[in-house]
Formats: C-alpha cells, sequence, structure tokens
C-alpha cells in the first residue's frame, strides 16, 4: 500500500525536523530561498487566475500546485519547520537543542525572505514592463490586498492583531496538514492529492500565510500600495508569523505526536 498509517508518518515527522536541525547552513538557505520563490511565484498564478476569470475560487484551487512543487523537491517553508523541528526536540533526540531550532528557524525565514522578495521584485517588473507604465489590473489587485490586509487590521487595534493572529493559526493548521499530507504516501498522486486539500482550504478562506505575505506585501509596495514597511510588518507579518507558529504546532504537530508516538495507556473499565 502506498499509504502509511499514522504512527509510521509521525515518526517521520519527527526524523524530518531531527534532520533540518543539523542541516547545513548553506542547504537550509538555499532550499528556503526556493521554496519562498516558488509558493510566491504560485501566488502570483493564483492571482492572476483570479483575476482572469473573476473567481477567488479558481485561484484558490489552482494554488496549491505552488506548494506540491515546492515539497516534492524537498524545499522548506518556515511554517513546515515550526512544526517539524520542536517535534525533534520534544522527543529528546540527541543533540537537538533550543538553539537548534531557533537557529533552524531563523535561517528558513531568511531563506523564504529572500526568495519572495527576488521574486516580488521580478513580478512588478513584468507587470509594469521595468516601471515604465501602470502595473495593470494584476498589480492593482496585490496593491489592495496589501492595503486591505495591513491598513484594514490596522482601524481594529487591537482587535485586528489578533484577528491576523487567529487567520494565521487557523492558516498553519492547514497548511502542516498539507506537510504531513506530503508523508502519508509512497507515491507521488498521493503526495500531492494529500496536499492540495488543505492548502486550497487555507487559500480560499484567506487565512494569513508568513511566507505568501513575504511576497504579497513588498510586491504591494514596490507597485504604489498606499501602506508601509512598517504597516505591514507590525499589521501583518509579526502576528501572522506568531499564529502560524503557534497553530501548526498546537493544532497538528502535539496532536499527532501526543495520540501516535507517546501514547496514552489503553484503561478498559
Amino acid at each position: 500500500m502506498s499509504y502509511l498509517v499514522p504512527s509510521e508518518f509521525v515518526t517521520k515527522m519527527v526524523d524530518a525536523g531531527e534532520s533540518k536541525i543539523f542541516m547545513s547552513t548553506r542547504d537550509t538557505l538555499i532550499r528556503a530561498f526556493m521554496a519562498g520563490a516558488i509558493l510566491a511565484l504560485a501566488a502570483a498564478f493564483a492571482i492572476s487566475i483570479t483575476v482572469q476569470t473573476g473567481s477567488a475560487l479558481v485561484g484558490a484551487i489552482l494554488f496549491p500546485v505552488g506548494f506540491c512543487m515546492l515539497y516534492l523537491m524537498g524545499f522548506d517553508l518556515l511554517t513546515g519547520v515550526f512544526v517539524l523541528a520542536p517535534l525533534a526536540l520534544i522527543d529528546k533526540r540527541p543533540g537537538v537543542t533550543v538553539a537548534g531550532v531557533l537557529r533552524n528557524w531563523g535561517l528558513v525565514f531568511t531563506g523564504n525572505f529572500g526568495g519572495a522578495l527576488l521574486v516580488a521584485f521580478m513580478m512588478a517588473f513584468i507587470f509594469s514592463y521595468g516601471f515604465s507604465i501602470d502595473p495593470g489590473a494584476i498589480g492593482k489587485k496585490i496593491s489592495a490586498i496589501g492595503e486591505s490586509r495591513t491598513l484594514g487590521y490596522a482601524e481594529y487595534g487591537a482587535a485586528g492583531w489578533a484577528t491576523i493572529f487567529i487567520r494565521g493559526m487557523l492558516c498553519n493548521w492547514m497548511v502542516s496538514m498539507g506537510v504531513v499530507g506530503a508523508m502519508i504516501s509512497t507515491s507521488v498522486s498521493g503526495k500531492v492529492i494529500a496536499m492540495w486539500m488543505p492548502i486550497m482550504l487555507f487559500f480560499a478562506m484567506g487565512f494569513e500565510h508568513s511566507v505568501v505575505n513575504m511576497f504579497l506585501f513588498p510586491s504591494g509596495i514596490i507597485m504604489g500600495g498606499d501602506f508601509s514597511i512598517m504597516d505591514y510588518l507590525i499589521w501583518n507579518e509579526l502576528p501572522t508569523v506568531l499564529g502560524n507558529l503557534v497553530g501548526g504546532l498546537a493544532f497538528t504537530g502535539l496532536t499527532l505526536y501526543t495520540t501516535h508516538v507517546r501514547t496514552a495507556a489503553n484503561r478498559s473499565i
């Protein structure tokens, strides 16, 4: 069978987290850079499809193509290592430390941001023919998203910040299910199907993904969006990163690890 039972793929999750913590700085940065770039390109693709068809659902259905590609290539997203790396620490794998987990997170964040930023510049360049004309409908859509998901939250103060945080939690609950989905099958088709479902759900629901936002907001600023870098960092990226961390680890990583690795005793009455 190409399907792995939970007790098998959860052990793979812990093994994956351990291997990422001990990965070299060079390899971690390259893999993270490529993941950020591919996911950014998928976001640009999904928004383009949404504008062209007038249907956000069609864009959401097609967006997971980028996620599937990057995970089949073995690249890493911050949302994924938020879930996998701590499991190796919790499992008390030899040599795994808090400092090692934080180092991995920092390197992946840096790589993801670099890749997403490069694609943000490249797409802005393409849409505007080297910044010589108006970026068009797709560029305006990206700028509008940036404004609504920074200044739109800021209007509500603490309630807006909390809303982003919760949307970030819900996002990485689904995204981390996609990460796990890549491990539950030994066939490419099985992996793709398992990854596709939760990623489509998060994108269609408009949840906040820290790496997707590393593309959307810098791209929006480059193309004339009426919000600042500080608006982006304070009113989106920071609460989104924190929400992604809490949601992915609490709803997916710890629940699977607790019930399939460190299982409780079966006490019959």
